[in-house]
């Protein structure tokens, strides 16, 4: 069986006036790869591509290293870690970054709730979009998604990413991200280098995160199939290597359905990574694996069985 455990921000201090950045520091990721060396073994991209069957059939457990959103501080942070312990990792990166030279749109969120607190930031999003229904439904699954948000924050960040229309979202993102920040340098200063991207791929340490950084499964499905494809192709000639693994942005049952999968099959990916809780084996969709998230696992900080 398979236990996947993924990561997003790594760095050194996470201090800002409003709690919307979250990850581990170099010392906490180094510490929690060490208790789960104790537990298990580690496998590579590699040796899922390979020996998948065998991994997932048995009844040894194996870890998974997986890392979202191509950031640069997991190359400069993480990997040195990775390399010194001898453990195999994939970094999912998004197309959009360096093909259109865009920053996506959830790390311009991230960034203006560092400087915005959350009832402003709905009043915003209320005064910019004639308004905010929610129902009583919102509340649960917003709860749901977010376990470990105040109810607030939670509603905040689900109608950020799943009840706001796209377009419409990006417009007004764009215009309060705009007014706090440079564009070109959050782009050069927050994500991988295009010479890093290679680097990984030459470890077999790259996938794909699809294009834009969407709640796929919400898209109609041509523009799933574009986000699908373009980021396995666009990565794919600029690194000479194969991308066969993709994570999906935001991971939801609400974000990655059969549907998705089916595409993601399709147009050549051998697996896929949700971020639905639990283990793996046999009996999963190869392109709808679980994962749980770093903090669920030993040595993270809601870790409770341990």
């Amino acid at each position: 069986m398979l236990t996947v455990s993924n990561y997003h921000y790594i760095r050194e201090d996470f201090t800002t006036k409003y709690p919307s950045i979250f990850g581990v520091t170099p010392v906490m990721f180094k510490k929690q790869l060490l208790l789960l060396k104790d537990k298990a073994d580690f496998v590579s991209a590699m040796d899922l591509i390979n020996n998948g069957d065998e991994i997932l059939n048995s009844k040894n457990n194996y870890y998974f290293i997986t890392f979202d959103d191509g950031l640069k501080e997991q190359y400069q942070f993480a990997l040195p870690i990775l390399d010194e312990l001898q453990i195999p990792a994939v970094l999912f990166a998004n197309s959009r970054n360096h093909e259109d030279k865009k920053v996506s749109t959830v790390h311009k969120i991230h960034l203006v709730r560092s400087i915005i607190a959350p009832s402003d930031f709905l009043k915003l999003l209320a005064n910019q979009n004639n308004g905010i229904a929610i129902s009583n439904s919102d509340y649960d699954k917003a709860k749901n998604c977010y376990v470990y948000d105040d109810q607030e924050t939670a509603l905040l960040k689900y109608w950020l990413n799943f009840k706001m229309n796209f377009s419409a979202l990006e417009e007004i993102i764009k215009a309060i991200f705009d007014n706090y920040f440079d564009e070109h340098t959050v782009l050069e200063e927050l994500y991988l280098s295009e010479n890093e991207i290679v680097q990984l791929s030459k470890k077999g340490f790259l996938g794909s995160h699809t294009h834009n950084h969407y709640p796929t499964a919400l898209l109609s499905e041509k523009e799933m199939e574009f986000e699908l494809k373009n980021s396995k192709l666009f990565f794919e000639k600029l690194t000479n290597t194969a991308i066969n693994m993709v994570a999906y942005p935001y991971g939801t049952p609400d974000s990655c359905t059969t549907q998705v999968a089916e595409i993601a099959k399709r147009v050549g990916y051998k697996y896929g990574f949700t971020t639905t809780r639990g283990v793996n084996t046999l009996e999963n969709n190869l392109l709808l694996l679980n994962r749980y998230d770093c903090n669920e696992l030993s040595g993270g900080k809601n870790y409770k069985n341990g």
